[in-house]
């Protein structure tokens, strides 16, 4: 498995037969230069996320995996495998063994960047590539945005770029409209649009594709799946954890620059797009952009931000922070699909639950022949269609029955899937693990493109340039009541109210 030594290696992607879950491609020969190496992504995530490709048999066949941080940290390459090996003892979701060990290591080295010197690290390509063949040359910015232009100007300057090089970077993707075109344009000046994945963890969760599964595979639901059936949307992403010792980006960012212009408007975009004519990345990303291009600018009187008590306490806060922990919008999607019908997005820190929900009300029909029992009238509500993002991820469908006894009266029931209760749950990739596959193979399908970025930054102008007071709210609730007002005539599905 090793990358790094003897004769060149074939670059023929394979076929691997992962289990039930049928034909997985194995990715070609790879170099993975992975920047902000012994940072916490990279611990927690990324290099965990290899390790589990590597023991499913979807890393390629040969690879290297090349960490990157500044000279003088105390690293080096003998360094870098103890600081691998505690990575995936402590966060691998597998166990490491001293074989999965021994395989997974001989794939490491690293290299300690002084001065944006990056000589060191082209000679240590070049001797990496040199045992593979024509491998693809991965640069992983796992470094705050700030760095984004920088290292890869430096990436260009020191000519590091070639056709088969790809760039991943991780959001937020600018901070605004301005700064998001500027970004861009210094993307592109070393890489082609078709060479760059920008990566949203969210977006590469089973669930969330799973939305168009259940949609496009499943006639009874797009069927429905327009303004004629569907009263309102509902995305909504609350968090019992505060800001955990993030002060410095949280007051930099906030959390409608945090979550809403990426997270949620990403999974607002599989739920309202059209049918695509196949699902590729090209015939995706088009559908989407259309939405995002009939996504109503938002107005601020449809927008609630919430400040958790306590936030300004929490050290690196400012004390006259303005910065919001907390968000609820109203949205609309202005085209013949939606016309009408409300997308309400809700996100927040140190709230009652830690959930990540989607959730769409239909129409009450139009008969009203049954009675409800009064004990339980309010708490009927028209038929729900609910999907749980979080893992292992869920999707339930509420609708009513009779109540068994003499009388006609309805009450609730509800028909639910759950993903760890399937018999193929163990071939689920997380989140990282399969877009850092995805981009292996080339595969844009659940990236996002820069026209779609610069869109939605234009949305959410009129926001970044008026923000509303945050109100405050007290840890462990649901936000405040102005939360509960934006969504009247409707209820909030995860709180009831």
């Amino acid at each position: 498995m090793g990358g790094s030594e003897g004769q060149k290696r074939s670059k023929s992607p394979e076929k691997n037969k992962s289990g039930a879950g049928g034909p997985a491609m194995v990715p070609g020969d790879a170099v993975i230069v992975l920047f902000g190496a012994t940072g916490d992504l990279a611990k927690r995530k990324l290099i965990p996320g290899l390790f589990h490709l590597s023991e499913a048999s979807l890393m390629p066949k040969h690879y290297h995996i090349l960490g990157c941080a500044p000279a003088g940290t105390g690293t080096d390459s003998a360094g870098f495998e103890g600081y691998v090996r505690n990575a995936l003892e402590t966060f691998a979701r597998k166990k490491l063994t001293k074989t999965s060990w021994n395989e997974f290591k001989v794939n490491l080295s690293f290299v300690g960047i002084q001065d944006n010197d990056l000589t060191q690290l082209s000679e240590e390509i070049v001797r990496v590539e040199s045992t593979l063949d024509n491998p693809t040359r991965i640069f992983y910015l796992a470094v705050p945005p700030d760095a984004f232009v920088g290292t890869v100007e430096n990436l260009a300057n020191h000519g590091l770029v070639n056709e088969n090089s790809r760039l991943v970077i991780e959001k937020p993707f600018g901070h605004d409209l301005t700064s998001a075109r500027r970004l861009n344009s210094a993307l592109h000046k070393a890489f082609k649009e078709s060479q760059i994945y920008r990566i949203d963890h969210f977006v590469g969760r089973e669930t969330v594709q799973n939305i168009l599964a259940f949609r496009f595979a499943n006639g009874l639901f797009e069927a429905v799946w327009n303004n004629r059936y569907i009263n309102y949307v509902q995305i909504d992403v609350p968090e019992t954890l505060s800001i955990e010792g993030r002060a410095s980006f949280y007051e930099a960012t906030g959390a409608f620059r945090d979550m809403v212009v990426t997270h949620l408007f990403q999974i607002l975009g599989f739920l309202a797009m059209e049918p695509p004519a196949r699902l590729s990345a090209n015939e995706l990303h088009r559908n989407r952009t259309q939405v995002y291009d009939r996504v109503r600018v938002l107005d601020p009187k449809d927008v609630v931000f919430g400040q958790y008590r306590g936030y300004k306490q929490e050290p690196g806060v400012a004390r006259s922070s303005e910065v919001e922990t907390l968000v609820a919008l109203k949205a609309f999607v202005d085209n013949d699909r939606w016309e009408g019908v409300p997308w309400y997005l809700r996100t927040g820190k140190s709230m009652a639950a830690t959930r990540c929900a989607i959730t769409l009300g239909f129409r009450e029909s139009p008969s009203h022949m049954f009675e409800f029992d009064q004990k339980l009238k309010a708490k009927i509500s028209p038929n729900i269609l609910s999907f749980e993002l979080s893992d292992p991820g869920s999707v339930t469908l509420e609708f009513l029955v009779k109540e068994p006894g003499p009388d006609f009266l309805l009450e609730p029931a509800a028909l639910s899937f759950s993903y760890d209760s399937s018999t193929l749950a163990e071939l689920e990739l997380e989140a990282y693990e399969r877009l850092f596959h995805d981009v292996m193979l080339g595969e844009h399908l659940l990236f996002n493109t820069s026209d779609a970025i610069e869109r939605l930054w234009e949305v959410a102008d009129p926001i970044l340039k008026n923000p509303p007071k945050p109100i405050l709210y007290d840890k462990g609730g649901w936000g405040p009541s102005k939360v509960r007002e934006l969504v009247k005539p409707y209820q909030w599905y995860l709180s009831g109210s």
